[in-house]
């Protein structure tokens, strides 16, 4: 309301008393308006543009706390003056709860008069405020909404960019001469692809701070799940994930562990035996979680060269000191259980 003359609203039946509120409000440079009954007082106050509003107590057909009680419906309701020629505190008190935002004994001497400029400044300066917070509270909306729409279309480009550099992984792969070559290649799509699945998920979703771990495990697990099956694995993959969600930023490193543990146990961990379960598990008491992948397989208790280049398990290590976890690895010569610790908040 910089250059906005504020406008003030008398109700009040009585004329004489309103020919010198206006002359008191005129005096302070605000527009004056005057209404005799609640009922015209309410429709101007709808039709908008009142910014302060001057209300006698006792009206011809109504008291001014009916005319407050009907205001609660206004989106943009003025502040308040109430007036009442009773000392009677009850007044005052029921006013001020219905949204007053003062509150004067009224009389026809000096004192009151002056007393009465004084409350209708300091109800332009309240209104003021309160209106400007309320301009700055939506635009600050339609700036979160705004930066939120762009960074849902941004993970989506990087979710489809990753998609694509994981298909032409995926076409090296099947074009390469050698095993070690197409197997190396088919891990890297695995990564690529874990990490996209983390985008993906934020743009389907609508939240761009945090991911639904549940949602994103499940999700992830059954594509491994499936492409597992299309290569001949015989290991299936059961997940029990809690219904957690964490940072974009710790989701994305637990998407590379989890890839490389579930990798490695459908590799590894029943060769040469029946088949069997990898079994993942998400468990959260608040303030930390445990992502745990176990089997039934041969047994592996970290130590000791690794089966395959050892680059997984590199890549685990360093993933778990990125999120602040602890890697734990459990083997009693009957299966391999791999636990990584890490605190649920954003480091």
């Amino acid at each position: 309301m910089p250059n906005h003359v504020p406008l003030v609203l008398y109700i009040d039946d009585d004329p004489g008393i309103a020919r010198l509120v206006g002359k008191v409000v005129r005096r302070h440079d605000f527009a004056f308006e005057h209404c005799l009954t609640g009922r015209d007082g309410l429709e101007r106050i709808r039709a908008g543009g009142v910014d302060v509003l001057i209300l006698d107590h006792h009206l011809a057909a109504e008291t001014g706390l009916d005319v407050l009680n009907a205001m609660q419906d206004i989106a943009d309701r003025p502040a308040v003056v109430y007036l009442t020629a009773t000392a009677d505190t009850a007044v005052a008190v029921a006013a001020l709860k219905a949204g007053a935002t003062d509150y004067l004994l009224k009389s026809v001497d000096d004192d009151f008069f002056e007393l009465l400029g004084s409350a209708v400044e300091n109800a332009v300066s309240i209104i003021r405020l309160s209106r400007a917070k309320s301009l700055a509270e939506q635009e600050m909306r339609i700036a979160r909404e705004r930066a939120e729409t762009l960074l849902g279309e941004m993970n989506h480009r990087v979710a489809n960019s990753l998609a694509l550099v994981a298909s032409l992984a995926r076409l090296q792969a099947g074009a390469s001469k050698t095993e070690e070559t197409r197997a190396a290649l088919a891990e890297t799509q695995a990564r690529i692809q874990a990490i996209a699945g983390v985008h993906r998920h934020l743009y389907t979703r609508g939240d761009a701070q945090s991911v639904r771990m549940d949602d994103y495990v499940s999700s992830l697990l059954g594509e491994m799940n499936g492409s597992a099956v299309a290569d001949g694995a015989t290991a299936s993959i059961v997940v029990h994930a809690a219904p957690i969600s964490i940072s974009t930023k710790t989701a994305v490193s637990l998407g590379v562990i989890l890839t490389e543990l579930v990798t490695n146990a459908l590799k590894y961990a029943y060769r040469d035996r029946p088949p069997g379960e990898i079994r993942v598990v998400l468990q959260s008491d608040g303030a930390q979680a445990v992502l745990r992948v176990e089997d039934d397989g041969v047994g592996y208790d970290g130590s000791g060269p690794p089966l395959g280049t050892g680059l997984g398990s590199r890549i685990v290590k360093a993933m778990v000191q990125t999120i602040g976890g602890h890697l734990d690895y459990g083997s009693a010569g009957q299966g391999t259980v791999v636990s990584v610790t890490f605190p649920t908040g954003d480091r």
